[in-house]
């Protein structure tokens, strides 16, 4: 079972995310991997372990929040 620890061995960059709200974790943390899929929907929620349709629930939010989301994947099929 992979632990927090296996994810970010780094101490001091854990130590970032204190004072954080889990929800502006959260957002960066899904950004972050919708960037490194180049806006790929499908395959950011599929390494978030989250559905689809929470991922494109969320960007929806983020971008009613004015937040900018990363462009959708002109070759993929799916929605944001």
């Amino acid at each position: 079972m992979l632990t927090a620890y296996d994810l970010h061995p780094d101490p001091a960059a854990a130590l970032q995310l204190v004072g954080l709200q889990a929800a502006d974790v959260e957002r960066e943390l899904i950004l972050a991997t919708l960037r490194a899929t180049h806006g790929n929907r499908t395959h950011a929620a599929a390494i978030l372990a989250i559905s689809i349709r929470t991922l494109r629930n969320k960007l929806h939010d983020y971008l009613e929040e004015g937040i900018s989301v990363p462009p959708h994947d002109a070759g993929n099929s799916d929605e944001a």
